[in-house]
């Protein structure tokens, strides 16, 4: 067993460092308080081809794998991005990007993968919808074949990054749930043009006001006879559910990768007040009350780490990982959540004050219990799958 991360990996934290080093704690909150996407982060990341580590080098990308994108959005996490790296590296990197590297026909990836190495063109992704959160089986959005086009109509919800996509990495289904079988047969993934479909007035999305990770809007998203041509169909009509998971389980060990740097944040945050903080004479992260708590949650991190470089790795060479990603994100995800309680814990009364940083990385990290998948649910899929448990759902 080899622990040592690659040289393409560490190239890529070496590089990554680099940038988020030049933006502060201020900055970060800055843009979330306005409501704005960190463009210069994001234009350092397209010029430095740090976006587009996994697209194939014939289409201008590094070729490298999700483990070094993985790599690259936990240290902007850990580098002060927090929550808001998360987004910088799932809707273009890995929704985009990942996804038609993976499942695009020769054309599509000739078509977009330059664009997106290019930073001309960003994605984002749409499942969820209102009666089918968690449960995909339950998605109506429906695709009608109409000659060379598919014709899309439905509702989505909760899809982040939809106001400056260029184009939607959509699932749908062009057989209705009720006439599939099985019920994971009739899914079909589809490209469709943002803009060009809001031009005609057949798109429009509306934001959902949400409690933190405001770098990004999350929206309400309805489609009324899109027409998409044949062509943007990633994988095969009906046979989508395959590429679906191609999308899910590096969704959620990139979501344990923000985890894992977010967490590193918030401890580094938290110590450096223990450091310095000493009401009675002496720092308070002297006391064991204030330090082993901390202690505990970088242990947590560092288990977090283990498994989500693991996940990424199982990904890379085309093995399951179904649950490595689920544990990964489980583990991550609460070490997140509990690195930001025992840093607002920390703060004392100042940790309620918007002048110090974790108020914001106490909400934007509660988030991440529930997204991309509930704990509840992992912990449902880790019973039935590796215990031999009944299922439960």
């Amino acid at each position: 067993m080899d622990f040592d991360l690659p040289e393409s990996a560490l190239a890529v934290r070496e590089g990554v460092q680099a940038i988020a080093r030049k933006y502060d704690q201020d900055y970060w909150s800055r843009c979330d308080a306005d409501k704005r996407w960190p463009e210069e982060v994001w234009r350092e990341l397209v010029e430095g081809g740090w976006h587009s580590l996994a697209v194939p080098e014939e289409h201008g990308g590094a070729g490298q794998g999700l483990l070094e994108l993985a790599v690259a959005l936990e240290t902007l996490a850990a580098g002060g991005a927090g929550g808001a790296a998360s987004f910088m590296y799932l809707l273009t990197p890995a929704f985009g990007g990942l996804t038609i590297a993976r499942h695009g026909t020769g054309e599509q990836k000739r078509e977009f993968l330059p664009r997106i190495v290019a930073g001309e063109i960003e994605t984002c992704f749409a499942i969820t919808e209102p009666d089918a959160g968690s449960n995909a089986m339950n998605i109506s959005t429906l695709a009608r074949r109409d000659g060379d086009h598919f014709v899309v109509s439905g509702q989505k919800i909760w899809i982040s990054g939809v106001e400056r996509a260029d184009f939607l990495v959509l699932v749908a289904r062009t057989t209705p749930a009720a006439e599939a079988r099985p019920r994971t047969s009739g899914f079909t993934v589809l490209l469709v043009d943002v803009k060009d479909a809001v031009a005609q007035g057949t798109l429009t999305y509306r934001p959902i006001p949400k409690l933190g990770t405001n770098t990004v809007a999350s929206s309400m998203v309805f489609l009324d006879e899109v027409r998409v041509p044949a062509g943007r169909v990633l994988g095969e009509v009906g046979q989508g559910f395959a590429v679906l998971w191609d999308i899910l389980n590096p969704e959620r060990i990139l979501a344990a990768a923000s985890g894992v740097g977010f967490g590193e944040l918030v401890l580094r945050v938290a110590c450096d007040y223990a450091r310095e903080r000493a009401p009675f004479g002496r720092p308070i992260g002297a006391n064991q009350a204030v330090a082993f708590p901390l202690a505990k949650v970088k242990a947590q991190v560092e288990l977090a780490r283990l498994m989500t470089y693991k996940a990424a790795w199982l990904w890379d060479r085309g093995r399951p990982c179904g649950s490595e990603a689920n544990i990964a994100k489980l583990t991550a995800a609460d070490a997140a959540w509990q690195a930001a309680d025992r840093a607002f814990q920390a703060h004392g009364g100042m940790a309620y004050s918007l002048e110090y940083p974790v108020a914001r990385m106490f909400r934007d990290a509660r988030i991440a219990k529930n997204i991309p998948v509930a704990e509840e649910l992992v912990l449902a899929h880790i019973a039935q799958h590796e215990l031999g448990l009944p299922k439960s759902y």
